[in-house]
């Protein structure tokens, strides 16, 4: 399977109730796919490669977001 269809099932991947585990993994498999397809990207300068990257970067603040809220809120 390439990147880029790696990438297109990564993003139909459900949000919902998952694990802090769960999340973790999420948010590297996303760096990873990110990281692979702006290699393609500066190869091939493909603007759908692009619109991919940051669809698959906004899937990845959320969970980030998610992870990194939880520990904030509790030192208040």
């Amino acid at each position: 399977m390439s990147t880029i269809e790696q990438a297109l099932a990564f993003e139909q991947t459900s949000l919902k109730s998952l694990s802090t585990n769960d999340r973790i993994k999420l948010s590297r498999q996303a760096k990873a796919l990110i990281l692979d397809l702006n290699q393609i990207y500066k190869a091939k300068k493909d603007q759908s490669i692009m619109d991919l990257m940051k669809r698959l970067t906004a899937i990845k603040r959320k969970v980030e977001k998610r992870l990194n809220g939880k520990h904030l809120l509790n030192n208040i």
